[in-house]
C-alpha cells in the first residue's frame, strides 16, 4: 500500500476552511486549475466528495466535518514540529535534570549551582547520581542528562564535551600530622602510611608509578573506593590521603593540604552529554548554569583558570 502525500492535510485544510476552490486556490497561490485537481486526489484518497455544490457554492459533507478539526490540529502540530523552538522562559520552565558526577562535585560546587537553577529557573529540579564508571552508556539511553569527569577510553565517540577546569592532587593530613610541619619531601612522603584511592580496588596509580622513577615506595595501609572516605580516615588517623585539590575544597575543612612531592599529571573535569540535547535551549542554559558556577568558584579561591576549549566530539 503506497504512502499518503501528506501534502494534501494542507490543501484539505484550507479547502475546509475556505469552502471554496477559488479562494483556497488564491491562499496558497495555486491556479483553480491546479486546486481541483487536488480536491479531486483528496475526493479518491478519503473516498468522500468532501465538498459539495448547493446552488453557485459548495458545502461540506458529513465526512468533511468530521475531518475539519482534526485536520486543523494536525496541520498545526505539523508546523509547531517544523517551526524554530521559541525563546526558552526559565520563569515557567518546570523540568527535571539528572547529573551523574564524579566525586566532590556536588560537595563543592552543589550549593553554588542550586543557588543559580533556584534564582533562574525555580521550577527546575535537579538529580545528582555518583559516577562509579566512565561508560556513555546512561547518555545514550537518556537516563542522565549531564555529566561530569575525566574523559576516558570507555567514553563514546559520539559524546560532546566541554572542559570546565584542570585539577592536580595533592597530599592531606590531619593538623596533628607529622608533616603539617614544614617542607614536606619526597622521601618524608612516601615514608608514610597512605589510603589509596581505587574505584576498581587496583594496588597502586599513578603517584606510586612516580614515587618508583624517584626509587621509593609508599606504604598503603588501606585502599577505599572514593576521596571523601580516603579524607574521613585520614581525619581521624595519622594516615596521608592524597585528592584531587578542586574536588576536595569544601571536604578538606580544618586539614592540611600540601602540594606532593613528586610530579604527577594534572587531569581535566569536563561537562558531557549526548548529541541529541546539543541544541536544547534548557539544556544549553543548564549548561551554561555549569560552566559559569565553576568559574565563579574557582576564581573565589584563586585557582587556576577556565579552559576556553569548544564543545566538540571526541576524536
Amino acid at each position: 500500500m503506497s504512502k499518503p502525500d501528506l501534502n494534501l492535510l494542507v490543501t484539505l485544510d484550507v479547502l475546509l476552511a475556505e469552502g471554496s476552490v477559488a479562494r483556497a486556490a488564491e491562499r496558497l497561490r495555486l491556479s483553480p486549475s491546479a486546486m481541483s485537481r487536488a480536491l479531486a486526489r483528496l475526493r479518491e484518497v478519503t473516498g468522500d466528495p468532501l465538498l459539495v455544490r448547493a446552488g453557485r457554492g459548495l458545502v461540506p459533507t458529513p465526512r468533511a466535518l468530521d475531518l475539519r478539526e482534526r485536520v486543523g490540529q494536525l496541520v498545526d502540530d505539523a508546523e509547531a514540529v517544523l517551526r524554530p523552538a521559541e525563546m526558552l522562559d526559565l520563569s515557567r520552565l518546570t523540568r527535571t535534570f539528572t547529573l551523574r558526577t564524579s566525586e566532590g562535585f556536588v560537595e563543592n560546587f552543589g550549593p553554588d549551582l542550586l543557588r543559580r537553577i533556584g534564582a533562574e529557573a525555580p521550577g527546575v529540579r535537579l538529580r545528582f547520581l555518583p559516577k562509579p564508571n566512565k561508560e556513555s552508556s546512561a547518555l545514550r539511553d537518556g537516563s542522565v542528562d549531564l555529566e561530569t569527569g575525566v574523559i576516558g577510553l570507555a567514553t563514546g565517540p559520539e559524546v560532546r564535551t566541554q572542559a570546565l577546569f584542570r585539577d592536580r592532587f595533592i597530599g592531606v593530613v590531619r593538623k596533628e600530622h607529622p608533616l603539617s610541619q614544614g617542607l614536606v619531601t619526597s622521601a618524608g612522603y612516601a615514608g608514610g602510611r597512605h589510603v589509596l584511592v581505587s574505584r576498581r580496588g587496583l594496588d597502586k596509580g599513578p603517584i606510586d608509578e612516580a614515587l618508583e622513577k624517584l626509587g621509593l615506595e609508599r606504604q598503603i595501609v588501606t585502599t577505599v573506593g572514593g576521596f571523601s572516605a580516603a579524607l574521613a580516615l585520614a581525619r581521624g588517623s595519622d594516615l596521608i590521603a592524597s585528592v584531587p585539590e578542586r574536588h576536595t575544597g569544601n571536604l578538606r575543612a580544618g586539614m592540611h593540604s600540601f602540594p606532593l612531592p613528586v610530579s604527577v599529571p594534572e587531569v581535566t573535569i569536563s561537562m558531557l552529554w549526548h548529541p541529541r540535547l546539543d541544541a536544547d535551549p534548557a539544556h544549553r542554559w543548564l549548561r551554561a548554569c555549569v560552566r559559569d558556577v565553576c568559574l565563579a568558584h574557582l576564581a573565589d579561591r584563586h585557582t587556576g583558570e577556565l579552559l576556553e576549549a569548544d564543545a566538540m566530539p571526541l576524536e
